[in-house]
């Protein structure tokens, strides 16, 4: 029996996945393409006010995110004492914001569901896995983890070219070569620059298409040609939103990410309400 690596396991399920919007578009479940509103910083400020009011309303979610957030700290900080692991610490913990976007899918609906009846609870993440849009869901996320795989091989390539290819000998010589050589200096910018690119990437394809999908039946190419055209029309707001997001991820990670048990549920649900201001009925 042919035991399948994990290379092969991904590839099988994207094309599954493929195959499942495929089938959509031939059923004509694709809608036409959303229109695009123009925004402003007063729709960012408000925004990220309405998803501090839904996080405040579930504060049950709280519980999951106690867990999950620290203890994937606590995974990261493991990895790390595998010295081999090491070089990966710092692209595996901003890496999650790469695949944020797909793991807050059911912070959306929460903040759907409150919006539609004006009451909803955690159990209503789950009602994801009931949407007309799933296979496309499940499609984009595939995408996103594949750009977050990239992420890493790349990170490991900059290594490679900088300090190593030896893996560190300890945690304080490698943060000693990181901060204090020319070659460390040299691998945090080209490491800044190339993240800033799939960051870019990332957001651009993601911003509004994650809740484009659960609110209505369209296409992942549908969504993702919406998120762009939404940062094409809006640069500045975008912009800002990228920013907010980045510095909200940074502070929640210290210490030991316990921030993001308020950071990732504000954002989540912020970002359903950046969608709605986006992206007219």
């Amino acid at each position: 029996m042919h035991i399948r690596n994990p290379v092969e396991w991904s590839v099988d399920q994207l094309r599954l996945a493929g195959h499942a919007v495929v089938s959509r578009h031939a059923h004509g479940l694709d809608a036409p393409a959303p229109a695009v509103r123009r925004i402003g910083v007063a729709d960012i400020r408000d925004a990220l006010a309405r998803g501090f009011e839904d996080f405040a309303a579930f504060r049950t979610d709280v519980v999951f995110l106690c867990v999950v957030y620290p203890l994937a700290g606590l995974v990261l900080a493991r990895l790390a004492f595998g010295y081999d692991m090491l070089p990966l610490l710092f692209p595996l913990a901003s890496g999650f914001a790469l695949i944020g976007p797909l793991a807050a899918v059911g912070l959306y609906e929460m903040s759907r569901r409150r919006e539609q009846t004006g009451a909803s609870s955690w159990a209503d993440a789950f009602d994801v896995a009931h949407s007309p849009s799933l296979a496309a869901i499940v499609m984009l996320g595939l995408v996103l983890l594949a750009i977050f795989l990239l992420w890493l091989g790349a990170a490991m390539a900059i290594y490679d070219l900088t300090l190593g290819p030896e893996p560190p000998a300890s945690v304080g010589g490698f943060a000693h070569d990181v901060l204090t050589t020319s070659r460390g200096w040299a691998m945090i910018a080209i490491g800044i620059g190339v993240g800033f690119v799939f960051a870019l990437l990332v957001f651009s394809i993601s911003v509004v298409s994650f809740p484009l999908l659960l609110d209505r039946e369209v296409g992942v190419g549908t969504a993702i040609m919406t998120s762009m055209r939404a940062v094409i029309a809006n640069p500045g707001p975008m912009a800002l939103w990228g920013l907010v997001v980045a510095a909200a991820l940074v502070l929640g990670s210290i210490p030991a990410f316990l921030g993001l048990i308020v950071v990732m549920p504000t954002l989540g649900h912020a970002t359903w309400h950046l969608y709605r201001k986006v992206v007219p009925r």
